[in-house]
């Protein structure tokens, strides 16, 4: 199976919680135990942030950060896109 890179990147709403980031660094630990989390970290501008994770589709990809605790709880949006690094 091929995997390919997705990059996806979170901004923050109006609804933000700070009690949802511990959600979302549980949810990262898990893609890095899983193996598909190559790289994370925040914005400097706190608006938000960004990872980068391996997955077979983009389908997986945006499952997989739909599933984080600061997009189902509406504390962030993802966007989610396949990026072909060089």
């Amino acid at each position: 199976m091929t995997l390919n890179r997705y990059l996806l990147i979170t901004a923050r709403t109006e609804h933000f919680n700070p009690e949802d980031v511990a959600g979302h660094y549980e949810h990262l630990d898990r893609l890095k135990k899983e193996g598909c989390l190559e790289m994370y970290g925040p914005f400097g501008d706190a608006t938000g942030g960004a990872y980068l994770i391996s997955a077979s589709s983009l389908a997986e990809a945006e499952e997989i950060g739909n599933a984080d605790p600061l997009i189902r709880r509406g504390s962030s949006t993802v966007t989610v896109k396949e990026w072909r690094l060089r």
